[in-house]
């Protein structure tokens, strides 16, 4: 299995009267080269599990393993450098770096800006429909374009995992069918982990991970 969650709980406020369980007693295994939605209502938890698989939040207890091997067992340069190497990301919150050009947006992670690179960088964008504001600053895009130029940015490292948070929520109903089109094309050889509230763009999903107020919900589909 590419990652394993066995019986996971993520608790805030320890040191408080009343704790809060944002997730608790969690069991789901992911295999490689799947597409894997989790699947909720805001402030379900399902982003917390995001970030947990992705190495970015500590369990209290339980374990999550990537490749067989405990997060709480790699050093932090480890996790780093996994999450550089191997890892893409789309957020919520975009995070474009404002006086960058699109183009070097999408660079950005790469510490490479060679023809080859750039080149690599405008096929994406291509693909994406926004070749032609490669030269535009962040704040010269709407909410959606903001949103393609971090889908483009996740995928230009060829990782291994790609992790999305709400990635089509800056998009129209076509759009978000174009762009999920894209992924499960471009991802062909990765594995694709969603998080969203919206299950229609999880038609082809593999698995459907439910989440409801940290517990898993039935089955895991």
């Amino acid at each position: 299995m590419l990652f394993e969650c066995k019986n996971v709980n993520l608790i805030y406020d320890q040191d408080k009267l009343a704790h809060t369980y944002a997730l608790r007693d969690i069991n789901i295994a992911i295999e490689k080269n799947s597409f894997v939605g989790i699947l909720g209502p805001s402030g379900s938890g399902k982003s917390s599990l995001l970030y947990l698989l992705a190495g970015l939040k500590e369990q209290t207890s339980g374990s999550v393993l990537y490749n067989g091997k405990d997060f709480k067992q790699m050093s932090e340069d480890e996790k780093s450098r996994l999450r550089r190497k191997e890892f893409g990301f789309v957020f919520q919150k975009h995070f474009l770096i404002e006086y960058m050009t699109v183009l070097h947006n999408v660079l950005s992670i790469t510490n490479d800006v060679s023809k080859e690179s750039k080149e690599k960088a405008m096929y994406l964008l291509e693909r994406l429909g926004i070749a032609e504001l490669a030269d535009k600053r962040p704040s010269q895009l709407s909410g959606g374009q903001s949103q393609r130029v971090a889908i483009a940015r996740a995928l230009i490292n060829d990782p291994k995992v790609v992790f999305g948070d709400e990635l089509t929520a800056s998009l129209d109903h076509d759009s978000t069918y174009e762009v999920m089109e894209f992924f499960k094309e471009h991802c062909k050889n990765s594995t694709l982990i969603i998080v969203t509230h919206d299950d229609t763009i999880l038609r082809s999903a593999d698995k459907v991970v439910n989440i409801w107020d940290g517990r898993i919900k039935g089955s895991v589909k």
